[in-house]
């Protein structure tokens, strides 16, 4: 694998409810690999993640909040499941325009589980083919989006690339799909 020190990745999450190791996994092994990554969310408190979202997980601490970020300033987006997490993420304006500009800047986007729901309430998923949890496939669909059930699915149609996967047992896939796209 090349040198991925100069690679900067933005990780987007809510405070609360997101999928434990769909975050903490992308976050550590990204970071293992020498990627520069920055965890933002909508307050610097540590973010408190679930295991199933149900059980306790382990908290993180954000790097910076998600209104002070930029697409300009990264290479790849991504954004963790957990359902709570992305109902709350997919209203937030600031994370919403995240997704936006980086579609539009032609910069890869990551999403998994439920994480696809913030590109469907952002817009940016029309042409694209993709999967998810099985619990958003409907929203993915009427969106414009074409829903695969695969371990993971990458998409370069619409000028960016969008790399999705379903659940957390698919994240070596999903990791894998990153590294690969850096």
């Amino acid at each position: 694998m090349s040198d991925l020190s100069s690679r900067k990745v933005l990780i987007v999450v809510h405070d609360w409810g997101i999928e434990e190791t769909e975050l903490t996994r992308p976050l550590g092994d990204l970071r293992e690999a020498g990627v520069q990554v920055t965890l933002a969310a909508p307050t610097l408190n540590d973010v408190e993640t679930l295991q199933h979202d149900r059980y306790p997980g382990a908290a993180v601490t954000p790097d910076a909040l998600i209104s002070d970020v930029a697409a300009a300033d990264f290479d790849l987006l991504v954004v963790p499941g957990g359902t709570c997490n992305v109902d709350h993420l997919r209203i937030n304006p600031s994370a919403i325009q995240l997704a936006k500009d980086f579609a539009q800047s032609g910069k890869t986007i990551a999403a998994i589980c439920h994480g696809p729901w913030l590109l469907v309430n952002a817009g940016v998923l029309g042409g694209k083919t993709l999967t998810s949890c099985r619990y958003i496939s409907a929203d993915v669909e009427n969106a414009g989006g074409v829903h695969e059930d695969r371990e993971v699915v990458v998409d370069n149609a619409s000028g960016w690339k969008l790399i999705t996967s379903r659940k957390p047992d698919d994240l070596d896939a999903f990791v894998g799909a990153i590294k690969e796209a850096l």
